[in-house]
């Protein structure tokens, strides 16, 4: 029998409370005031709270937040660490070389940016939004799309509540409900499970290049007062990654003793047994990182995918009933690792657009001002300066493909232009991985728990938790297939790639299975990206499940 469900309605519902979707709702709240009228508009946040699933550096360009509420400093938002030095670093396994900032194209330079918690952003500017009358819904993921008559998006279905592992209504079952809305503007974040979908129905992607992802792994420090150099921002690249395999580290040092270190794994690397993870704990290990963190203390951990793909891969932005904003269409800068500051200004660009819309009595169309705006707008500017980084680094590697990519930056800074055109960025970061009988195994040391970490004591303090009766949120298409192809040919690499510890090969012989821990999963959505037969498909468990992050 078909759940019943309850609907509500509104002029427009947004999903995902990150900077997006608060820039968005924001906005639509201003333009409102400001023409004298009312504007509904509700935001769906499937985590615990607003901030609670927000992982990022994270430097911030303050370009959008000052256009959305120029008066910040005097409203007490949480940005208060100004980048007071910037180190660039090639890093060997032993020692490193510094980078002149001289050399670095200006677009690099973090002068003016600010080192953020994004989570204590995001929960400040969800005040704000409420404030201005903006209906905020966390523990509520959007589950399912619901289209109308004429094939337009007319609203989300949120999750339902109280459905056993096996699928079976317990006694705590509650429908999930409708929420419809003249628009709806997705702000998933990389990999949204609504906005893949909506991709594929829409042939968003048709004619645009593929998306790339990388993985962003960070831990926050406390450190040791004499260690802390409040206002630094500090990058490396090399050294632990091969030259073949792309990424880098950022250590951002804001607050009293804070510091956030993290590490980008670029998804298109080739080596099966290589574990993004354990990469991130051999950094830490570096003599240029360890004299930071010794006599300090770890305090969270968390892992997120990127979107990387930038100029030629973002998407048609908008489709019958709603569009794409932030991170859900792959705004991120990746030289500069920023991408808060275009996930903002594009939801204030679709806010805009849905305004004039709705003053215009339309509803449910597409709406195609918000994609002639963002061409007018600084987003476009930004990604269409570093478009060739990418490609470079990918298809040239660290040591000639960086380079090449500094310089290419260099032309567009200097001349408007790029000599290379526009690259493309060749497959889809799931078609990279080479065999496992082609690739070397990589030998990663014991963690010895003061610098380097296991995945299980990093999990914890993610304040990751699901309701363990629950249907597993991670999806086999074919549940054979893990053992039958990916084991033997990428020597089952979701062991390796996920963050968590969610996937493992347990037994032996007969008696082996491919186990799926689920409750460890950070939603990095990782797993979703990188699995070599796209035999996972992450969709959101029951509400308010996921990482509890703080400060980070």
């Amino acid at each position: 029998m078909a759940v019943q469900r309850e609907s509500m309605a509104y002029d427009v519902v947004i999903v995902g409370g990150g900077p997006a979707g608060l820039s968005a709702a924001i906005r639509l709240k201003q333009l409102a005031a400001t023409d004298g009228g009312e504007v509904s508009v509700c935001i769906l946040e499937k985590g615990s709270e607003i901030g609670a699933h927000i992982l990022s550096g994270a430097v911030i360009d303050p370009i959008a937040l000052n256009e959305l509420i120029p008066d910040w400093k005097q409203q007490g938002a949480p940005v208060d660490t100004p980048v007071v030095e910037d180190r660039f670093y090639f890093l060997t396994e032993k020692s490193g070389i510094r980078l002149p900032n001289f050399m670095m194209p200006p677009l690099m330079s973090n002068r003016g940016a600010y080192i953020v918690s994004l989570g204590n952003l995001c929960r400040w500017l969800a005040t704000v939004a409420e404030a201005l009358g903006v209906e905020i819904y966390p523990g509520f993921p959007a589950a399912d799309l619901v289209y109308g008559e004429r094939g337009e998006v007319k609203g989300v279905v949120t999750g339902d509540l109280g459905v056993a592992r096996d699928g079976h209504h317990k006694d705590t079952f509650t429908p999930g409900m409708e929420l419809h809305g003249k628009y709806t503007l997705f702000a998933e974040g990389a990999r949204g499970s609504l906005s893949k979908r909506l991709c594929e129905r829409y042939a968003l992607h048709h004619g645009r290049d593929v998306q790339k992802f990388g993985i962003g792994l960070k831990d926050l420090w406390e450190l040791a007062p004499e260690k802390h150099r409040r206002g630094l921002a500090m990058h490396t690249m090399g050294w632990p990654l091969s030259n073949e395999t792309g990424g880098g580290s950022f250590m951002y040092h804001w607050g009293e003793r804070f510091c956030s270190i993290g590490f980008v794994v670029h998804l298109n690397y080739k080596n099966p047994y290589l574990s993004p993870f354990d990469e991130f704990q051999r950094l830490k290990e570096h003599p240029r990182i360890r004299s930071f963190l010794e006599g300090g203390k770890r305090i969270g951990y968390g892992a997120r995918a990127l979107t990387e793909g930038g100029f030629q891969s973002v998407p048609k932005l908008s489709f019958l009933g709603g569009a794409l904003i932030g991170c859900a269409a792959g705004f991120m800068n990746v030289p500069r690792i920023k991408g808060s500051h275009n996930a903002m200004k594009s939801g204030m660009l679709a806010a805009e657009a849905a305004f004039a819309a709705l003053s215009q009595g339309r509803e449910g169309d597409a709406l195609e001002s918000y994609e002639r705006a963002y061409r007018r707008s600084h987003i476009y500017a930004d990604l269409k300066k570093v478009r060739n980084v990418k490609p470079l680094w990918s298809m040239l590697g660290t040591a000639l493909g960086v380079p090449l990519g500094a310089f290419d930056m260099w032309t567009n800074q200097l001349f408007g232009l790029s000599f290379l055109g526009t690259l493309g960025h060749g497959k889809p970061d799931y078609a990279t991985l080479r065999k496992a009988r082609n690739k070397d195994r990589i030998a990663y040391a014991k963690p010895d728990g003061a610098i380097s970490f296991d995945k299980l004591s990093s999990v914890f303090l993610s304040n990751t938790n699901h309701e363990e009766d629950q249907p597993i949120h991670l999806k086999l298409t074919d549940p054979t297939l893990p053992l039958r192809v990916n084991l033997p040919e990428y020597a089952e690499p979701a062991q390796r790639y996920c963050p968590a510890g969610v996937y493992e090969i347990v037994g032996e012989g007969g008696d082996m299975r491919f186990q799926i821990n689920a409750q460890n999963c950070v939603h990095c959505k990782t797993c979703d990206i990188k699995d070599p037969s796209q035999n996972i498909t992450w969709v959101t468990p029951e509400g308010g499940g996921g990482p509890n992050y703080s400060n980070m």
